[in-house]
């Protein structure tokens, strides 16, 4: 259905031009879920966006062809690739908060979107637009359809996203990181649509992603990038299950397992290749630094409790002059975390873990219950002060990486704005300098500091908000789904990073992600919410060996693995 044949992708630059695709080549059949996997930067999404002609205008494709049938991609007017895109291929972008409107409802977004492309009434796409939204896992439909974008959690958009690629029966779709903020149990219905669709409509997908426990779940063909080049390819059980290229063999070997803990997460390295230090001169300048701070003298973060939190969000009126809608995101929650230790937080989508971490930062005001840090009552969001402490102490590292850093200002200007927010240091040179080091901690070169957020990979950009968080010299830091923009391999580089920090550094860390392999790795204990109660919480070795709750069996049982049918 789909036949790409020498795809060569480069990018124009003040100096000359950069190849981010070199001569790929691949094809999709009808009802074939085709993978791609490869680290951050790889090609993965520029091959999705050259398929679907959505290059930027610095990019070119420099050579090969693309077929959809007997279409050909290349010749394309700027009015038949616009007819093109959306009703025979759709994509599933990898960042649901900017590939939606934040001005219009989601049910206007999904309308438009059918009335588009079908010659059918309104009411009839409403209709439409409803089954789709309960076939994709939102329940109460009907009265969610008139909610914005902002009023979903993440997992949540990401499937309004996946909604909208559907609404038009689309022959080929290519799924970007389609999984990447859903919990396992989410992800586990996602896959199995997609898998269903594929089957029963013959729809062919492109699935982008750096889970290769996802691939190895329902992909039927895979093709491994680096550096924009493809170095292995075909059926997904030969190249997952006996990988002969080197690159492979070493992604294999990065992916976490779930099944026992590890002390450290493997970096992929290829053999015969000449190994690069973590920590440069620089970035041990960074680590330093952090370590002479150690949260303002102390040896240990903070411990953390939480008594009876409880978040109650108001939505629409029930009609002109009705009472409004209230949805209870937290309802009662009580949890400690100890100082210095690392409290997994885990659920799914919608169940409250976003919203009980931005309870702590001060980003939400409760409707009822206490909060201490260390011992000393912490202020809500209302009255929690510029110059209150525990401004610099918490901080909190976003799901989204894109929306939480400011595209207007360069990263060196991000980066240094906490020191200079906390008078943390005076001296501008000095404050450059961290920048920059902090910078090379994280994994990335001193240089990227004059660019734009625009300008880097999903899992750059978490990088750099990661570097952000740390120079405010935290000591409880929040990790909102840190890893789940990365690849296997940058995903170790980061956490080993902050298992180093928080072992080092003493950081009291709350830890949400939905990849539960990650979080065996990475906490002490865990503490589970389902629809904004708490399910249970304990010691994090106990409860993967044996949890108490039917809940929490499920989420284990549902997690991917590497094994093929």
């Amino acid at each position: 259905m789909l036949s790409v044949a020498g795809l060569t992708v480069r990018f124009r630059h003040r100096t000359g031009a950069a190849t981010a695709v070199e001569d790929v080549t691949m094809t999709v059949a009808r009802g074939e879920i085709h993978g791609l996997v490869g680290e951050s930067g790889a090609g993965k999404s520029t091959i999705g966006a050259a398929i679907m002609g959505l290059l930027p205008p610095a990019g070119e494709i420099a050579a090969g062809d693309m077929r959809l049938g007997d279409t050909d991609l290349r010749t394309l007017s700027a009015a038949q690739a616009h007819h093109l895109r959306g009703k025979r291929i759709s994509m599933i972008f990898q960042d649901p908060q900017t590939s939606l409107d934040p001005l219009m409802t989601i049910g206007d977004q999904l309308v438009e979107t059918i009335l588009a492309h079908e010659d059918i009434p309104a009411e009839a796409a409403l209709t439409r637009a409803v089954d789709l939204l309960e076939e994709i896992g939102i329940a109460n439909a009907r009265a969610r359809i008139r909610s914005y974008p902002h009023q979903f959690s993440g997992g949540m958009r990401q499937r309004v996203v996946i909604a909208l690629a559907l609404c038009t029966n689309p022959e080929l779709i290519i799924a970007d990181e389609p999984t990447t903020a859903l919990d396992v149990a989410v992800q586990a219905q996602v896959l199995d649509l997609i898998r269903k669709l594929a089957e029963t409509r013959g729809i062919g997908f492109i699935l982008i992603t750096h889970d290769i426990g996802v691939i190895a779940q329902i992909a039927d063909r895979v093709t491994v990038l680096r550096d924009g080049k493809v170095v292995e390819q075909g059926d997904t059980a030969r190249v997952l299950g006996a990988p002969e290229h080197p690159y492979t063999k070493a992604l294999m070997a990065a992916v976490p397992p779930l099944d026992r803990r590890l002390r450290r997460f493997a970096v992929p390295r290829v053999e015969g290749e000449a190994e690069t230090t973590d920590l440069t001169a620089p970035a041990r300048e960074a680590e330093d630094w952090l370590m002479s701070g150690a949260g303002g003298g102390a040896s240990m973060g903070p411990a953390l409790d939480i008594e009876a939190i409880t978040v109650r969000f108001t939505g629409e009126r029930r009609g002109l002059f009705g009472p409004r809608e209230s949805f209870v995101a937290l309802d009662d929650v009580t949890m400690s975390v100890r100082p210095g230790t690392v409290m997994g937080l885990v659920g799914e989508s919608g169940s409250g873990k976003s919203t009980l971490a931005k309870v702590i930062a001060a980003l939400v005001h409760p409707a009822a219950g206490e909060m201490r840090l260390d011992g000393a009552a912490l202020a809500p969001m209302r009255r929690r002060t510029r110059k209150d402490p525990s401004r610099r102490v918490i901080q909190m590292v976003f799901q989204d990486p894109y929306s939480s850093l400011n595209s207007r200002h360069k990263v060196l200007s991000i980066l240094t704005e906490p020191l200079r927010l906390y008078g943390l240091e005076r001296d501008e040179a000095r404050q450059d300098r961290l920048a920059r080091a902090m910078l090379a901690l994280v994994g990335l070169p001193a240089e990227v500091a004059d660019r734009y957020p625009h300008q880097f990979s999903g899992g750059q950009r978490q990088r750099i908000a990661v570097a952000r968080a740390l120079l405010s010299r935290p000591g409880l830091l929040i990790c909102d789904e840190p890893t789940s923009a990365l690849d296997v391999s940058i995903q170790a580089q980061i956490l080993n990073l902050l298992k180093e920090l928080q072992t080092k550094f003493g950081l009291t860390t709350l830890f949400i992600s939905h990849d539960l392999a990650v979080v065996r790795q990475m906490s002490d204990d865990i503490t589970v919410l389902k629809d904004g109660k708490l399910v249970e919480t304990g010691p994090s070795e106990a409860f993967f060996d044996g949890p108490r709750h039917a809940y929490s069996r499920d989420l284990l049982a549902q997690t991917p693995t590497v094994r093929f049918r």
